[in-house]
């Protein structure tokens, strides 16, 4: 049992939901070990600035009503970003106790500076259309284009400076990597798009842009599908093979990994 309860920062796209909930099967690895669980709820387009008011006004709620005081976060994607502007900017310091980051743009993407350089006209039509899809389905401030120009490697130069990491935390990063484009039919294209540009991605963010504190190194898994950014968070609910061999066969064996490296730094 870690020393602190966990918080779940989810990425782009998605919501905390109680019916369809985004880490599928993960949050039972740290429930099954005693320790207590909670989500940040922030929304699924928001900007970085907003979205780390939505965590900031958790974690005071959490504290509130449990008396809780410090909290191991676990953050996916995008949501990294959003927790460390919370930790930083919004005086929420001292409430945590570590920084977990699964493929979190701290270092930017290339492929999104290519794609900024590019007519913004439709890039801008798409955000907006997908900012009036976010709010049917929840989100109260979705700012689709702005959450794409904050994965600029510009932007992660900017970020990176005004957003220090902060002492007594702890703060540690993981990498994940797909073997092949056809290996996820909802990141098969962008895949072999930053493959081309930058090398070897999880369909989204190379090892290079996310590495960030102590970087634990890129995880592989042991079958020919290798790792997407859609399977980091479970969104298969299932193993990726049965069979045994060098990597990880279930992404499970990922967090459970991080559940130790919490309990070795006695977290």
């Amino acid at each position: 049992m870690l020393n602190y309860p966990v918080l779940f920062v989810h990425g782009m796209g998605f919501r905390d939901m109680k019916l369809i909930n985004y880490w599928g099967r993960i949050p039972k690895i740290f429930t099954d070990d005693g320790n207590r669980v909670f989500y940040g709820g922030q929304d699924s387009n928001g900007s970085v600035e907003d979205n780390a008011l939505v965590l900031k006004e958790r974690v005071e709620t959490i504290i509130s009503e449990t008396g809780i005081q410090k909290f191991n976060v676990i953050a996916h994607s995008k949501g990294g970003l959003d927790m460390r502007y919370a930790i930083c900017r919004l005086g929420i310091s001292d409430h945590i106790a570590s920084l977990t980051t699964i493929n979190t743009p701290h270092n930017g993407s290339k492929t999104i500076d290519k794609i900024l350089k590019l007519p913004q006209f439709p890039i801008k039509f798409g955000s907006a259309c997908t900012d009036i899809w976010m709010r049917v389905l929840g989100d109260k401030n979705p700012r689709t284009y702005n959450v794409i120009k904050s994965f600029s490697t510009d932007y992660a130069d900017y970020f990176n400076e005004k957003n220090r990491d902060i002492d007594g935390i702890y703060y540690q990063s993981y990498a994940c990597v797909m073997k092949k484009s056809s290996s996820d039919i909802f990141m098969w294209f962008s895949h072999m798009i930053v493959n081309v540009i930058e090398g070897e991605n999880d369909g989204f963010l190379t090892p290079a842009g996310v590495k960030h504190g102590n970087f634990k190194g890129i995880v592989r898994s042991n079958s020919g599908r290798g790792i997407s950014h859609c399977d980091e968070v479970d969104m298969r609910r299932r193993r990726f093979t049965k069979k045994e061999g060098e990597g990880v066969s279930d992404i499970i064996e990922l967090y459970k990994d991080i559940l130790q490296s919490l309990k070795d730094e006695n977290l």
